[in-house]
């Protein structure tokens, strides 16, 4: 779809072994920690620096078919001196764990294992670019491969700030990808250069200081580049200079106590610059710094300049994609699509299939051939109460949501809350499709789910009640149990989804790494784009469906045309009686509902012989066949879809854990209401 990001397929693969680590680094406020959010997996593992240090996070990332290991460390504002938290800072971007020489004989050696960083992703603030340009200048010293995400783009470009990107890409010598980290606008491109600079493996452009300064640095790296001072540091020879030249914090000290004979020419050297410069060599190194910083914001700048977004593309980011807004996007969308499932879906339910389904009412064979004819009909007026009224506008409503854009940024806004239930925020809309109907919604999830989390989604959605179970909960719920009893009944859902959720962590333990959630530039879908889009994801139930349905339909009507209810009855008897502590005759309605859920009310009519329920069962039991009916197998369409999704194995136990779930929540909903009965 055009919607779709592509990474390019460069062999071999950032992967096991081979997945780099990658590390955040920036200033406080540049938008650091919004990036690590944004690209962070379901599982965030912690640890201290070197034991004793601030605390860093790490989650693994899928870059297109590459894979990343994410660290966001804390916030640095410079090198220039090491105090604080920033010694440990820098040895871990230097040395990870394998510390050289001159650092075995600290008393706090590294606790556990950090492997040194392959990618220094440093982020930048757009807003006050000419001060963070002096911490690229320092970060391009330490020689390992470097990408700028020029964060804050859309603040800078509020405040007319034009920045020529490619300009400071050039001067730089390394990738600048301009980034709005909260909307996760540019986040896509940002990691697709993230992981050619660690298969590149390609260091920044030199940064010397000017030749004023350099001249009297000659010394100093003469020192610096001696074989066993370069040996015991392991660090790149310009920044042991720099260092050793312009603090007298941990490198300077370490010279002194491992090679006091280098210390005492280093001495001279520095004596020798602060005599000859205006000013002592450390204030002229973070002045001159601070010079080459400001002129290259001044190259790359221009006030009033650059292409100004419109107006309503502004609104509707803030709408969809701001931090605290976005929300309401994300409420209006999920309005829209409830809007679907309980009005368009509903009228054109009314106008078609409920036509069809009293069309051929009048129809009741008794013969075998006319028995087998009418479950035929049946299961293709099924059929056609799932593709007519949901399966078709919600997901040409789905496909438009995805080609226009919006679907992007309703997952990105989503995407924290879903961690917790193990997934990503690109199932949001497919979880609300399941309110509509299962079927479509599972159609959808393949589209955009894949493995662990394709298999976990599936499963989750099927306790969702669809419109078919939502209609029984209303019409049975509303006239028995009132307005609290049906609110209860509906929070359920979302309660059980969650411990479900949980669940499903322990058999499913693999951790789903971090998603990079693209977010593409709006878009007024084609008809074409919509047409072959729903196609795609609808022309399977033709296939899949149709032909279990009307098998389902067959063996349903064959049981009962040959007077297998009461052996139905007698067989379901441990579950209705004994455990829901329902009438034994609710066995084959409940059988039925694997059809539509609806048939599941008619007969149970049927089968009590009355159209009131209240003499017949009490509010207790009403409450507990809603809820069983509620979460037990959805019906054979969805059951058929699960096949197609995530083969035999993984629908069968769908099968079983919702008749479990179901099972267990029927009875923690009969068991309190039956107390308080006997105690009111």
């Amino acid at each position: 779809m055009s919607s779709t990001h592509t990474f390019p397929l460069n062999g071999p693969f950032l992967r096991g072994e081979r997945c780099p680590r990658v590390v955040l680094i920036g200033q406080p406020r540049a938008g650091k920690s919004a990036i690590f959010q944004a690209a962070s997996s379901t599982a965030v593992h912690h640890e201290r620096l070197a034991g004793v240090g601030p605390a860093y996070e790490e989650c693994q990332v899928e870059v297109g078919l590459d894979q990343i290991s994410l660290v966001d460390l804390p916030a640095v504002d410079t090198f220039h001196t090491l105090t604080g938290d920033v010694p440990v800072i820098l040895k871990y971007l230097l040395w990870g764990d394998c510390w050289p020489a001159i650092a075995r004989h600290e008393t706090h050696q590294p606790a556990t294992a950090f492997a040194a960083p392959d990618v220094l992703l440093l982020v930048m603030d757009a807003t006050a670019l000419e001060r963070d340009l002096e911490l690229a200048l320092e970060l391009a010293q330490i020689g390992k491969p470097l990408v700028v995400a020029l964060n804050r783009m859309d603040e800078a470009r509020a405040k007319r700030l034009f920045i020529n990107v490619h300009a400071l890409s050039e001067k730089l010598g390394v990738p600048v990808i301009p980034t709005v980290a909260h909307m996760g606008i540019g986040l896509a491109d940002l990691f697709g250069a993230v992981a050619r600079a660690a298969r590149e493996k390609r260091a920044p452009l030199p940064q010397p200081p000017s030749p004023h300064i350099a001249a009297h640095l000659a010394p100093i790296a003469e020192i610096a580049g001696q074989a066993d001072v370069s040996a015991a540091f392991g660090v790149p020879t310009t920044f042991l200079a720099l260092q050793l030249a312009e603090n007298d914090d941990y490198f300077f000290d370490e010279l002194r106590g491992h090679f006091p004979f280098r210390h005492a020419a280093l001495l001279s050297a520095r004596d020798m610059a602060d005599a000859a410069l205006p000013r002592p060599l450390e204030e002229e190194i973070h002045a001159d710094r601070h010079h080459r910083a400001a002129l290259l914001y001044e190259a790359v700048t221009r006030p009033g300049g650059g292409e100004k977004l419109p107006a309503w593309q502004h609104w509707a980011d803030e709408l969809f994609l701001h931090p605290r807004w976005g929300f309401a996007g994300t409420l209006a969308v999920f309005a829209l699509v409830l809007f679907f499932v309980f009005e368009v879906s509903g009228w054109l339910d009314g106008l078609t299939v409920a036509r069809l389904i009293a069309w051929a009412e009048p129809w009741q064979p008794t013969d075998l051939a006319g028995v087998v004819g009418r479950a035929i009909l049946d299961g293709f007026i099924g059929l056609a109460g799932i593709v007519i009224p949901y399966m078709i506008p919600l997901v040409l409503l789905l496909v438009f949501l995805e080609e226009s854009g919006i679907m992007h940024r309703v997952a990105f806004v989503v995407d924290r809350g879903f961690h917790h239930l193990g997934l990503h925020g690109g199932v949001a809309l497919p979880f609300l499709m399941g309110l509509g109907c299962n079927v479509p919604a599972l159609a959808a999830t393949a589209a955009v789910t894949h493995g662990r989390d394709r298999t976990v989604a599936a499963l989750l959605i099927t306790f969702l009640p669809c419109s078919a179970r939502s209609a029984i909960l209303l019409a049975l719920g509303g006239k028995y149990l009132g307005g609290f009893g049906v609110f209860a009944l509906f929070m359920l859902a979302p309660v059980v989804v969650s411990l479900i959720g949980k669940l499903l962590k322990r058999r499913y333990p693999e951790t789903t790494p971090g998603m990079i959630q693209q977010i593409p530039p709006y878009a007024l879908p084609s008809w074409h784009a919509l047409l072959s889009g729903t196609w795609e994801r609808s022309r399977d139930i033709v296939t899949i469906v149709l032909p279990l349905l009307v098998a389902g339909s067959i063996v349903l009507a064959l049981l009962s045309h040959f007077g297998a209810d009461a052996w139905i009855n007698l067989a379901l008897t441990p579950v209705t009686s004994w455990w829901l502590g329902l009438p034994a005759v609710l066995g084959v309605p409940i059988l039925f509902g694997v059809l539509r859920k609806e048939l599941s009310l008619l007969m149970v009519f049927q089968a009590l012989g009355t159209q009131e329920l209240e003499g017949v069962l009490d509010t207790t039991q009403i409450a507990t066949f809603l809820v069983f009916l509620t979460f037990y197998v959805p019906c054979v369409s969805t059951f058929a879809m699960m096949l197609r999704l995530l083969g035999r194995r993984e629908a069968f136990f769908s099968v079983a854990l919702s008749v479990g779930a179901a099972l267990l929540v029927a009875l923690a909903v009969r068991l309190p209401l039956e107390l308080l009965q006997r105690v009111f």
